[in-house]
């Protein structure tokens, strides 16, 4: 934390440049992808995403193969080339961006499975945010999620921010901090949070009338038996019974220890109750398979030490960028062709109408312009200087009309 996050990225990219394995002189790998298998926004089956499509097809190729250097100026080097079936595209740059903007949608949908919507977002807090989904994984599922840690590495070499929203609890994971008990469950789960919270907090009280807190444990107990197939308890038929069973962020039920489903819960066990679902959660938000299978894929791409240097936000910041367009950071970027000024009429009527444009607006026309919807939002230019050097998609040119009316 005592360096600057521009410092950093510098110390990154200049070691990003010194670990290039692909050298020009080789031909870069190629995909294919079927857009029809996808027709009409649905995929029928996940097998037919482009993610899972990408995947069958780069699974074969090196990953040094994929390891080229950041991209500037001109036409960049990309990891891959992509080309779609029955579409005649110029130029690697438009599809290569396509192709991870389509990725990133199909990662935050129900057609994949390997991302989960953080259980807060039904009640509005991180609403949209998501977390690798946990569960013991198969090889398959394994190698999706190593090749969703090389395309993490892939965006960072390529410096096009990935349109992904995932809760800080990902990213601590990922650059190796642990995580708060109180803060990232919270987060994720803020229901869980608060059943922990009222287990911890009803205590007997020191005078002899202690039924409100008995009775506080009883409808809390009832409210978490309601919510799985509850039992009921043998000494009272109509009264739900709470064991040391929990619902898991996948919604099966868990025996928090051995013989969980037989233990109900009491006074006496009350607190180890919920010390038990805490550790629970947090275990499934560390997700140790799926996290060192996301690691091991990143790490093929670009080298794993240099996380060390990142806070888990500037890792988010230099994988995914900013979530909003900043109007006058592209504005700063943006070049006139033959014979335009900034100070056209027709361009200061361009700029005032895109200040009038919400962000998802915005977004929508930097996917138009540029075929991403986020932008980085550092760019290593020198000022105006003859030896600019520009991150595409920086800088945007702004010409005249094709025609000589208009």
């Amino acid at each position: 934390g005592l360096i600057f996050y521009d410092t950093k990225v510098t110390v990154m990219n200049r070691v990003l440049n010194a670990t290039v394995q692909r050298t020009a002189d080789h031909a870069a790998p190629e995909i294919t992808l079927d857009p029809l298998e996808i027709v009409g926004g649905e995929i029928r089956a996940s097998e037919n995403s482009y993610f899972c499509q990408a995947a069958r097809q780069l699974g074969c190729v090196p990953s040094s193969q994929l390891c080229v250097k950041l991209a500037s100026g001109g036409d960049p080097t990309y990891a891959f080339n992509i080309r779609f079936t029955g579409e005649e595209v110029h130029g690697t740059s438009g599809s290569f961006r396509h192709f991870l903007w389509q990725v990133c949608k199909e990662l935050q949908s129900s057609s994949l499975s390997l991302l989960l919507l953080c259980p807060s977002s039904a009640v509005n807090k991180n609403k949209g945010k998501y977390i690798l989904t946990p569960s013991p994984i198969t090889y398959a599922e394994e190698q999706l999620f190593h090749f969703f840690g090389q395309l993490l590495g892939i965006a960072i070499r390529a410096d096009v921010p990935l349109p992904l929203d995932l809760l800080p609890s990902f990213w601590k994971t990922l650059v190796g901090e642990p995580l708060d008990p109180d803060v990232d469950l919270q987060e994720a789960d803020i229901l869980t949070y608060n059943y922990v919270k009222k287990f911890e907090n009803v205590g007997p009280c020191p005078c002899p009338l202690q039924i409100s807190d008995e009775t506080e444990l009883e409808a809390l107990c009832a409210e978490i038996a309601s919510q799985h197939l509850a039992t009921e308890s043998p000494d009272c038929p109509n009264k739900p019974c709470c064991k040391f069973t929990y619902l898991s962020l996948t919604g099966e039920e868990v025996e928090l220890c051995p013989r969980g489903r037989h233990i109900p819960v009491g006074w006496e066990n009350k607190d180890v109750y919920a010390a038990a679902i805490r550790s629970l959660r947090m275990r499934e938000l560390q997700t140790p398979e799926c996290m060192t299978a996301v690691r091991a894929g990143l790490g093929s791409i670009i080298p794993l030490q240099l996380l060390t240097t990142l806070t888990p936000l500037e890792m988010e910041l230099r994988t995914c960028g900013l979530p909003y367009i900043n109007l006058e950071f592209l504005k700063a970027h943006t070049m006139y062709q033959v014979g335009l000024m900034e100070t056209d009429q027709h361009i200061e009527f361009f700029w005032s109408a895109l200040e009038m444009f919400t962000q998802e607006e915005l977004c929508k026309f930097i996917k138009f312009a540029c075929n991403q919807e986020r932008i980085p939002f550092t760019c290593p230019c020198k000022d105006g200087g003859p030896d600019t050097a520009h991150v595409p998609p920086y800088p945007m040119k702004i010409a005249p009309p094709d025609g000589a009316a208009g």
